[in-house]
């Protein structure tokens, strides 16, 4: 059966037909994240070692590294900074440099900037996952070749110079166009990787029918494993979370093999929780003197003060366990066991020190 083996220096992950499936953390991305990236402007690199570990703890088993930045301070004082070209090269080997320095986890460099994956392949200890390449022909020449050279396996896009189609049919033929041209290189399919692309469920009725269908046939006729931008599904729509919960389990039925996606619910911040204290002092709801943030939050159903894994890792959990791909339910057992609260730790049921007695 198809493997596609990713490896750090110490650790391997495998996405595979008959594997739990591989969750592939998207956190470390400054697109769309202001504050990412204006700290990594700054040099500042704490939140994406932070990031790299709540993945980790969450459940990921491998992290995707994006450099795709926008210095705009910088632009205004040299103009090279403004393009991709001459930032994210250096910026892809210091954030692999600084995530590998915080964990083991295997890692996904990502970047449609040729450098910037060459420079992540060189900083990264093991055997990355690069992500990606597309139809383009351009595209192709670039980067399987560095495929190659490295022996490491690609995340393949259908999409190529016509852009993104619509027709399921083109996206398939995208597809099997990557994995033979793959091969003309000397790359097996089975370190191909294909993301059918998942269009929104908002703006396209079929698009769930039509991922299943796709990931069913790139199995089958090209015998691939297939990855996604798990939360696009839901892109605009109230209750994203609702969707992905459902989606993602449908798409592990179909036959995908991983997912890149969040995997960590993000924890309360401090102005929802002020608002909140002041909604229950305002009802005149009285609480136990010292009460810490924390039990006030599970107590009122918001979630948590710490990131935690989210719904859509429980989801995916529970797949892996109807599939039999969780031997004997244990990961899903371990994953719903409850940590101890804070001053309990090493102790058993109800708080007693060495949990349950044996009879003499």
């Amino acid at each position: 059966m198809t493997r596609t083996v990713i490896e750090s220096k110490t650790k391997t992950a495998v996405i595979g037909f008959d594997e739990p499936f591989c969750v592939i953390g998207e956190r470390i991305n400054p697109t769309g994240r202001k504050i990412l990236n204006e700290e990594l402007e700054r040099g500042d690199f704490s939140r994406v070692e932070a990031d790299a570990l709540a993945q980790v703890a969450a459940g990921a088993n491998v992290l995707d590294i994006n450099s795709g930045a926008v210095f705009s301070n910088k632009m205004a004082e040299d103009p090279r900074y403004a393009d991709n070209n001459f930032v994210e090269p250096d910026l892809m080997r210091a954030l692999i440099e600084r995530v590998q320095a915080v964990t083991d986890c295997p890692l996904c460099i990502d970047s449609s900037v040729p450098g910037a994956l060459e420079n992540g392949l060189k900083a990264a200890e093991g055997r990355p996952l690069l992500n990606s390449v597309t139809g383009e022909e351009e595209r192709l020449e670039l980067v399987l070749p560095l495929v190659k050279k490295y022996n490491v396996p690609v995340v393949a896009i259908s999409n190529d110079d016509t852009g993104i189609s619509e027709d399921p049919e083109v996206r398939f033929a995208v597809a099997k166009k990557i994995v033979e041209r793959a091969a003309d290189f000397g790359i097996p399919a089975h370190d191909i990787v294909v993301d059918p692309l998942v269009m929104p469920i908002g703006a396209m009725g079929t698009a769930g029918l039509q991922v299943f269908t796709l990931v069913r046939r790139l199995r089958e006729e090209l015998g691939v494993n297939t990855t996604c931008g798990a939360s696009n599904i839901s892109f605009g729509l109230p209750n994203r979370h609702g969707i992905n919960n459902a989606f993602l389990p449908m798409a592990m039925g179909a036959g995908m093999t991983s997912a890149i996606m969040n995997p960590v619910a993000l924890p309360v911040n401090a102005a929802k929780l002020a608002e909140k204290r002041a909604e229950v002092e305002a009802a005149g709801i009285i609480l136990p003197e010292g009460m810490d943030d924390e039990t006030f939050v599970q107590m009122f159903g918001m979630g948590s003060t710490k990131p935690r894994p989210g719904k859509e890792m429980e989801a995916i959990r529970a797949a892996n366990f109807l599939t039999n791909n969780d031997d004997g339910g244990a990961a899903w057992i371990e994953f719903n066991r409850q940590p101890p609260k804070a001053g309990h730790e090493g102790r058993g049921r109800a708080g007693r020190t060495g949990g349950r007695r044996r009879r003499a």
